[in-house]
């Protein structure tokens, strides 16, 4: 299935998380919505991110994607571009 995002949306895939920087273990089950993904597409508006980038972005502004690791976000919901990836 091919999706073309549209506007100023950006398709971002959830990383899974299982460990943080120092080692910690993160259970699946936590309360904490992801919020660092990997982009998919962007739409034609879009200029500040492109696809394959590592984005931080804010969770309270996504909507369901086309896949349940997929999460769509206005370019404006986006926090940060992780630049050493």
């Amino acid at each position: 299935m091919v999706v073309k995002a549209v506007l100023d949306r950006v398709f971002i895939r959830i990383e899974p998380q299982t460990a943080a920087q120092g080692g910690i273990f993160i259970p699946e089950s936590i309360d904490n919505p992801p919020t660092v993904g990997r982009i998919e597409a962007v739409g034609p508006e879009v200029s500040s991110v492109k696809p394959g980038q590592k984005v931080l972005f804010h969770v309270f502004d996504e909507l369901p994607g086309y896949d349940k690791n997929v999460v769509v976000v206005r370019e404006s919901s986006l926090l940060g571009v992780f630049e050493d990836e």
